[in-house]
């Protein structure tokens, strides 16, 4: 039975942070430590990089010529299977020098990894992931761990999402439906652990409508992004059947709308299924050189007022895996983040721009998902008593760039300010602490 004071006290907890809209139950629960929604350990380098628009998979990785052939298409993503015991095709292109080029060319990759099935779906043929939860949730923590492995060797950085292909598989057996989910959360926590964002490719009809089921479940954890196979020729990223749109709501779906078909480009013909995005995708990094007459200062965060970690020669080579605002330097206050998660001014770096930010460059940021069980007010400052601009949904990703202090929620003061410039309460994100500063996201 729940004691009336403290349902009232969570109540006015709630209202203050701006989690409760107008006539809101008092029935909400605090923000949960585990599943579904799991903190992600982001390395001192990583950053995650998202993609909107129209992307083609195939089963082989296109030669680099026919990438170059593409640049007339409507295309600027490409889905590569990057691993997995149940990868059919052979991938000769695809190495760590391919996704350089390619991502120099202003293409963003969508990453696969197509390992065991479901034990009662695939093909007859195909390793099976185990009926076992116990056993299933081993075999999870595996694949996660081999397909960073594989994404790594790629170039794929830290903060890159990685999708695991799931196929289709029977609705209605319900210990073959226990070991798919019990594997894919796993994978989710294995990939959180380690740094990198949670994919999951199914279809909507034979696998996506029971991962949505559990989106709210303790048992398992929600993975960040969820791509469909759905080939009705609508590349709508909303009105899923049996999927609320509330559901993976901030650019977190990725939908394959037309299967196996020829489109040619450049003269190039290529069979490819077609995507709609706006989805996570792999974060890489992008080489560029220190343009400065002096040695250039590496700094611990994007200004002039953190300590120096590293410094760089005239000329030398860098490797830049996004940028952030940060204390003007010369004609911009443009920082680039390094992959070793230092930061240097972009006054002094390569880019087409040093006067703004530079294309294909993404901005720094560090998604986790939000535990609000009435979704999470999204405000203009760092403080309950700012107004209130939007609301992000339960489970929703929060693209944070930056953390500063703000009025007190819950047990903390820190407040998270997304990509939108919006701010929410990190009491209610499932950052690293709910208690302070989360690395490796910089002070405002």
């Amino acid at each position: 039975m729940s004691h009336p004071y403290r349902t009232l006290r969570r109540f006015l907890v709630l209202a203050a942070a701006g989690v409760l809209g107008a006539g809101a139950a008092l029935a909400f629960a605090p923000p949960v430590a585990a599943e579904p929604s799991t903190p992600v350990a982001y390395p001192a380098g990583a950053s995650a990089t998202r993609y909107s628009g129209l992307a083609f998979d195939t089963c082989t990785a296109p030669p680099l010529s026919a990438i170059q052939a593409w640049s007339a298409s409507p295309y600027r993503a490409v889905g590569v299977y990057i691993g997995g015991i149940s990868r059919t095709c052979a991938q000769p292109a695809l190495t760590a020098s391919w996704v350089t080029s390619v991502s120099a060319l202003k293409w963003r990759l969508l990453p696969i990894y197509k390992g065991l099935q479901p034990p009662c779906g695939g093909r007859p043929t195909d390793a099976k992931i185990s009926r076992a939860a116990a056993t299933a949730r081993g075999q999870g923590t595996a694949a996660a761990a081999d397909a960073v492995a594989k994404a790594k060797a790629l170039g794929m950085q830290p903060g890159s999402a990685v999708y695991n292909d799931i196929e289709q598989y029977t609705q209605t057996d319900a210990t073959c439906r226990s070991g798919v989910l019990a594997f894919v959360s796993a994978w989710t926590k294995e990939l959180h652990r380690v740094g990198y964002v949670s994919g999951v490719y199914m279809n909507l009809n034979f696998g996506a409508k029971q991962l949505s089921d559990v989106f709210t479940s303790t048992s398992y954890a929600r993975p960040d992004a969820l791509w469909i196979a759905r080939f009705d020729g609508v590349d709508s990223l909303k009105g899923w059947t049996g999927i609320a749109d509330s559901k993976w709501a901030v650019h977190q779906r990725a939908k394959q709308f037309k299967g196996d078909h020829d489109e040619t480009y450049g003269g190039v013909t290529m069979n490819i299924d077609t995507d709609r995005l706006d989805a996570p995708v792999a974060t890489v990094a992008y080489t560029y050189t220190v343009t400065s007459s002096t040695t250039l200062n590496a700094r611990t965060g994007p200004s002039t007022s953190y300590p120096a970690a590293a410094s760089h020669a005239p000329g030398s080579a860098l490797k830049v895996v996004c940028q952030a605002p940060g204390s003007t330097v010369g004609t911009t206050a443009v920082w680039d983040k390094l992959s070793d998660g230092t930061y240097v001014t972009d006054y002094y770096v390569s880019t087409p721009s040093n006067t703004g930010y530079s294309a294909p460059l993404p901005r720094c940021t560090y998604p986790y998902q939000t535990t609000a069980a009435g979704g999470l007010a999204e405000h203009t400052g760092a403080g309950t008593s700012s107004a209130v601009r939007g609301t992000s949904p339960n489970g929703s990703l929060a693209w944070m760039v930056c953390q500063r202090s703000g009025s007190a929620v819950g047990t903390t003061k820190i407040w998270d300010r997304l990509d939108n410039d919006r701010y929410v309460s990190d009491y209610y994100v499932a950052t690293p602490s709910n208690t302070t500063y989360s690395k490796p996201a910089p002070r405002c």
